[in-house]
């Protein structure tokens, strides 16, 4: 691509990347809409304004072959938004690709497998943080923000910010959580995050800026899933589970 085409892309990109933030876009949506319009820059070497829906029926006709419906999905949501909002333009998209709608049904860990789980945990860090995540049905993301404020141990609620859509939520706080999240708070002493960044020494957890790494934590629960014999492809969080007593000494 000529330069003062990768000029002119980089110049519509930044225009996309802006859009997305003003539109209040969670950074996962941002991400995913950037890489679609990278995706398919690279695809034909020219900047996408250059662009004709035949073209666009053959990269996604190829696209469909390469990969998931769900990729495929997102792909055409970031093109159609790019070209809506930063090139001013409205096609049809439905006539150039149209995913089809699959209704899937997660696997729900039974109250025994998800004992079983948190039990076999090793790292204190990580056996705290699945308690709270199933046990208050929360989402990844949502876990690992908690922070020390959240709390209400008086009324046993916890403040879930900004969950999905944006809305926050009161949650109902287990005895058992309570115990476990004051355990770990003990370890780290952290004064704002409840799961803060791991790497270093005590005092560089304390610093930390952020919370545990999500994909580090994704990764500890595969491992923990694979020792624990649970077959099931992709255990889900459940909403309201109840626990029975669980150990929490293990360091």
């Amino acid at each position: 691509m000529y330069q003062s085409k990768l000029n002119r892309f980089d110049k519509l990109y930044q225009h996309q990347q802006k859009t997305l933030k003003l539109q209040g876009k969670a950074q996962k949506t941002i991400d995913a809409y950037s890489r679609a319009i990278r995706r398919v820059r690279d695809y034909f070497d020219c900047c996408p304004d250059q662009l004709k829906p035949k073209d666009l029926e053959s990269y996604f006709a190829d696209l469909v072959e390469s990969h998931s419906w769900s990729t495929v999905k997102i792909d055409r949501l970031g093109l159609q938004h790019f070209w809506k909002f930063v090139l001013k333009r409205d096609w049809k998209w439905v006539d150039i690709v149209k995913p089809p709608k699959v209704k899937t049904i997660p696997d729900i860990l039974t109250t025994a497998e998800i004992e079983h789980l948190i039990g076999a945990t090793r790292k204190l860090r990580y056996r705290v943080f699945l308690l709270t995540t199933y046990s208050m049905g929360l989402r990844l993301g949502e876990a690992l923000s908690l922070q020390v404020g959240d709390i209400d141990a008086a009324r046993k609620l916890v403040h879930i910010r900004r969950g999905k859509g944006h809305k926050d939520r009161l949650v109902p706080l287990p005895d058992l959580t309570l115990t476990g999240l004051r355990e770990l708070w003990k370890k780290h002493r952290h004064p704002t995050l409840l799961f803060p960044n791991a790497n270093g020494s005590l005092e560089t957890i304390r610093q930390a800026h952020g919370p545990m790494d999500r994909g580090g934590v994704q990764k500890a629960m595969q491992i923990v899933v694979a020792e624990c014999g649970i077959k099931k492809k992709s255990p889900s969080t459940p909403c309201a589970t109840v626990l029975p007593p669980i150990s929490l000494s293990r360091a």
